[in-house]
């Protein structure tokens, strides 16, 4: 495989609340979050919770929908979800994801195995929904 050096930076989600967002992706999924302190604070736009080294979710609100202009027809599009953002874990850290989506009553899908991600088939994957309704996967390779 060629390595590439074009990397996920971030992504953005649409939240009623980012303070309870940011609570849910720290607790439930054990990310953490960045810029939570500025922006209960009014100095940032949105929060955001880090991946990994390189890569964050922002947290934005969704009463900030109407006012995306960054380039033609944004306004129009803001507000509607991804199908779905995939989270690649080591195999425990796979299953420590799920106990406490479970521990705090997340409903959970099944779990498959062997479906296609970017590193080929995984050995296992399940889906969960944040408290606004955007759908995440959860898969490991190892």
């Amino acid at each position: 495989m060629t390595e590439h050096t074009t990397r996920l930076d971030h992504i953005v989600l649409w939240v009623n609340d980012p303070i309870a967002a940011a609570g849910f992706y720290e607790k439930a999924v054990g990310l953490e979050p960045v810029r939570l302190t500025d922006y209960s604070a009014g100095e940032a736009p949105f929060p955001s919770v880090r991946v990994n080294e390189e890569t964050i979710l922002d947290l934005m609100p969704r009463a900030k929908a109407e006012r995306m202009g960054m380039l033609p027809g944004a306004a129009e599009s803001s507000g509607h979800p991804v199908n779905h953002v995939c989270l690649s874990l080591p195999s425990g850290d796979f299953d420590a994801l799920r106990g406490r989506l479970e521990e705090g009553s997340v409903p959970v899908s099944e779990i498959s195995h062997d479906s296609f991600g970017a590193r080929g088939p995984a050995r296992r994957s399940f889906y969960f929904r944040d408290p606004d309704g955007n759908v995440f996967e959860a898969r490991h390779y190892d």
